[in-house]
């Protein structure tokens, strides 16, 4: 299965989710390498899809509240920026990708959020092992005041995080909806940054 075979795939997957009926509908037909406004197009298509899937509310708490994320059994498996671009899924933003729950509420994410008239872009996603140590070694590690994790510790290098491309109305958007979807800022200092934590995760 090709790229863009995987894509519709798996956009077909999310759009058997149930849905009210004003939900977006997903379009299947976006190339591998579709840029943010032919996607966001994509998400905003209005339609109905009949199904019994759920986007998981994660809990709300400050930012330093969070704790360590305990990655799921199967990504633990592969290790932390380690993980084969097979097993992550596309979020049909450009080559992010991440673990399948999480990308199936990010899509779901910016297609209401897009339905509110609010644009949330991305700049990261999935961050293998090699990318978290040239990061570390330009932004400096978090723990001296920089703003790269342990190369090997990064939410990235589970697929469970992204870092946002937000204006001021996307920032209060996400802080007001985000958790419904799972996404939280999690990260002191670091606005930008959602964690994937579904209630009932670490």
């Amino acid at each position: 299965m090709d790229g863009l075979q995987a894509i519709q795939a798996r956009i077909a997957e999310i759009q058997a989710y149930a849905r009210p009926a004003a939900m977006p509908v997903i379009r299947s037909d976006l190339s591998e390498t579709t840029t943010f406004s032919a996607a966001l197009e994509a998400a905003t298509a209005v339609g109905t899809t009949p199904g019994s899937g759920t986007i998981a509310p994660a809990e709300r708490r400050a930012p330093g509240d969070y704790g360590r994320l305990e990655p799921p059994a199967e990504l633990a498996a592969l290790g932390n920026g380690q993980i084969p671009a097979d097993a992550l899924t596309p979020i049909g933003i450009d080559s992010h990708r991440l673990y399948q729950p999480a990308a199936d509420a990010f899509v779901r994410m910016v297609a209401d959020a897009a339905n509110s008239g609010v644009t949330i872009g991305i700049t990261d996603s999935y961050r293998p092992f090699d990318e978290q140590v040239s990061l570390a070694e330009r932004k400096g590690l978090y723990r001296n005041g920089g703003l790269a994790a342990t190369p090997g510790t990064s939410n990235h290098g589970w697929g469970l995080a992204v870092d946002l491309d937000l204006d001021d109305g996307a920032q209060r958007w996400m802080r007001e909806n985000g958790w419904r979807y799972g996404f939280v800022e999690d990260t002191p200092r670091e606005p930008w940054h959602w964690g994937y934590r579904p209630a009932g995760s670490a």
